[in-house]
């Protein structure tokens, strides 16, 4: 995939807009943020502009209206701050007289975070990009902005006004955290074989759709699964799991999973693998049962060790691993086994092993190998929709660069 980069832009005195995805994790009753991941992934962008002499206006969002973690963004412009090490201007407006005021009186190397995008309607109606780059918001930024920098992958899946129209306004290109991870999950989505996709955690359409994704298109070579999408698998192949399994599995499918795993099983066969063996939840102690003992009358929480082994080789053997989503209930120690046996095979690879999505991660964190994996994905929601071949609007207009023009 070709896209545009800052490599070779001059933004010396040249007014940037740079749309960044710093929504995070917000308590209920201080309002203060509790994580700062994304402040840090997307801190170099900002700092490469301000260094090399830009006014830099940062777009961001945080919440949705009516959610309790909607907020203004006065204290994510004080974290910037603090991460930054520098001022960071902050104005309560996203496009009315005060914001463009301040816009207008930047000087070089100053930053500027702008009000919750998400405060103006404009932001999140259901438009089409070119739609969105007509409207009233994206037309007053762009008479006052001169390029814009999309470093928002976290958002990447979705087409809002701020994500896709000021790409068909303005000279436009990715900033350093969205190149990095197009060129990591490319290589993924185009990757060296044998090619070994892991897909666990709760969301079994998610990864039945990425499952189907990469084996009808051969990108990968074998899928593994685990969590309740092992579940969904392992019903689909004929095992009957147990009544509060069963009665687990029903509450996470929305109609159509374990058909849809049956045929996928029907079509690739022994290109997905499902557990051999299973950890089950037996008065508070770990209890391990081979799959052919099934059904149990508890819950099933982890993979079992001969899985870990089976999956381990594979990843061995292998030159690129992608992993979305644990393969069991890691946040307790005694089910972390499986997720953890699974990550530390991939950290000691050679292969180039991917990460995405909130839980391995924190799983990959918690077993001490995050920095030993190669690429790790700072997007959940679009981490799963690039690599299932899903439509990334904010991408994809980067990638076409057409204009609009007004009628």
């Amino acid at each position: 995939m070709e896209f545009p980069t800052l490599d070779g832009i001059d933004v010396r005195g040249k007014t940037v807009l740079v749309r960044v995805d710093i929504n995070s994790p917000i308590d209920p009753e201080t309002k203060e943020i509790i994580d700062d991941t994304r402040f840090r992934e997307c801190a170099p962008t900002i700092r490469e502009l301000s260094q090399k002499g830009a006014k830099v206006v940062v777009l961001a969002h945080q919440g949705r209206p009516g959610s309790e973690d909607y907020t203004s963004l006065g204290k994510h412009a004080r974290k910037l701050e603090e991460i930054l090490g520098t001022e960071i201007k902050y104005v309560d407006d996203v496009c009315g007289p005060r914001a463009i005021k301040t816009i207008r009186e930047l000087k070089p190397g100053e930053i500027l975070l702008l009000e919750n995008v998400r405060s103006i309607p404009e932001e999140m109606a259901k438009l089409t990009p070119d739609e969105h780059a007509r409207s009233e918001f994206v037309k007053k930024l762009s008479e006052v902005t001169d390029l814009f920098v999309n470093d928002a992958f976290g958002a990447a899946h979705r087409g809002q006004a701020s994500l896709v129209g000021f790409a068909l306004r303005l000279p436009a290109c990715a900033g350093r955290l969205m190149e990095r991870e197009l060129k990591g999950l490319g290589k993924a989505r185009d990757p060296e074989h044998p090619c070994v996709y892991v897909l666990g955690g709760l969301k079994i359409d998610d990864s039945l759709t990425i499952t189907e994704h990469v084996l009808s298109r051969e990108i990968a070579d074998s899928v593994l699964v685990g969590g309740v999408v092992g579940h969904a698998v392992l019903v689909a192949a004929g095992y009957d799991l147990g009544k509060p399994n069963i009665e687990f599995l029903r509450k996470k499918c929305y109609g159509g999973e374990i058909e849809r795993a049956k045929k996928l099983l029907e079509t690739y066969g022994e290109k997905i693998k499902h557990p051999l063996d299973v950890a089950v939840d037996e008065g508070g102690k770990r209890k391990e049962l081979e799959v052919d003992q099934l059904p149990t009358e508890f819950l099933i929480l982890d993979i079992g060790k001969r899985t870990v082994e089976e999956f381990s080789s594979r990843i061995k053997e292998a030159k690129t691993v992608v992993a979305n989503g644990p393969l069991g209930a890691f946040e307790s120690p005694q089910f972390a086994e499986g997720t953890f046996g699974v990550l530390n095979a991939m950290a000691k690879s050679d292969a180039f092993t991917v990460i995405g999505g909130g839980h391995i991660v924190a799983a990959a964190r918690g077993s001490g190998v995050l920095d030993k994996i190669k690429h790790v994905s700072t997007g959940g929601g679009a981490c799963i929709n690039f690599l299932s071949g899903r439509s990334m609007p904010a991408i994809d207009v980067l990638v076409k660069r057409k204009t609009v023009t007004d009628p």
